[in-house]
């Protein structure tokens, strides 16, 4: 399933910078930059958004929903995750092991 994502992403980063004609050297801001650095880290944000989901111990049908929400909406979708979604009732619990006493 984190493979489909991936691809997923690195398909849209193809899509993000475009290059309609290189004929002669330019500017490289013609060309699109594709988001840059702040592209990346919303990139990085929305991968461990995805990774999160796909580990909670929510239902597929809220995990599609929070994985498709992230993937339309990139900016947004992190923040709306992180401020609306209850994440600590959907954490597994951490190793399966008994606390000492």
């Amino acid at each position: 399933m984190f493979a489909l994502f991936l691809q997923l992403a690195l398909a849209a980063l193809t899509f993000a910078a475009p290059i309609n004609e290189i004929t002669t050297m330019g500017s490289s801001q013609q060309y699109g930059a594709g988001g840059g650095v702040v592209g990346f880290i919303i990139l990085i944000l929305d991968i461990i958004v995805w990774i999160e989901v796909l580990k909670s111990t929510r239902p597929p049908s809220h995990k599609l929903l929070w994985c498709v929400l992230v993937f339309f909406l990139p900016v947004v979708g992190p923040i709306v995750y992180y401020l609306f979604s209850d994440r600590t009732k959907h954490t597994p619990e951490a190793g399966g092991y008994e606390q000492i006493a």
